[in-house]
């Protein structure tokens, strides 16, 4: 078997002021009329963040910290997603109410008494993503009222979750600082930037 030749590529000095580092915590600056794909976590490059259903509220809750994220794909032991739990879902109303409805302390709760099912959440085509726009996917949570939208993409005939948006993301991307408690107040600021 004969082995390709590879060329070493060139190489040139680091800029000595003005490199910075890119991460997700450091993403692009971006505008309303910028790629949506610059502001979509992409699952192809970076791990879904997941819990199982079974799992304590508070392991949802002490994994979104630890990740630094507002929602966690919640999967079967065969990697099927079958709901979503975000930040809301747990500090909100929602799970007393639950409590009081299967008769169990708030503390017993799992994922699955409170994630949204898989046959409630709606998603975004990565078909149509590639060629929308920061706000489209703006205008697109603002219609729902919904702080993440997912993308999913179909791969050899099976449907798989591609990306995620959030309004945190975006609007960090967007100069705008984000307080995570005043998600009315950052879509406000995000409106009043890029006019959607």
């Amino acid at each position: 078997m004969e082995h390709p030749n590879y060329s070493p590529l060139a190489q040139f000095p680091m800029a000595s002021a003005g490199c910075r580092v890119l991460d997700e915590h450091n993403p692009l600056p971006v505008r309303g009329d910028s790629p949506a794909l610059d502001v979509m976590t992409d699952l192809a490059k970076i791990p879904a963040a997941t819990i199982a259903p079974n799992d304590l509220l508070s392991d949802a809750n002490q994994s979104m910290l630890l990740r630094g994220v507002r929602l966690l794909l919640v999967t079967t032991d065969d990697d099927e997603i079958c709901g979503v739990i975000a930040t809301a879902d747990f500090l909100g109303p929602k799970p007393v109410h639950v409590a009081e409805q299967l008769g169990v302390m708030r503390h017993e709760l799992r994922v699955r008494d409170v994630m949204t099912p898989v046959d409630q959440v709606q998603v975004l085509r990565f078909t149509e993503v590639t060629g929308a726009k920061v706000g489209h996917i703006v205008a697109t949570l603002k219609a729902v009222t919904r702080v993440h939208a997912l993308v999913v993409e179909e791969v050899a005939g099976q449907e798989v979750l591609r990306g995620i948006f959030s309004a945190s993301q975006i609007a960090r991307q967007l100069g705008i600082p984000v307080v995570s408690h005043e998600v009315a107040r950052t879509f406000n600021e995000i409106d009043a930037l890029i006019g959607t």
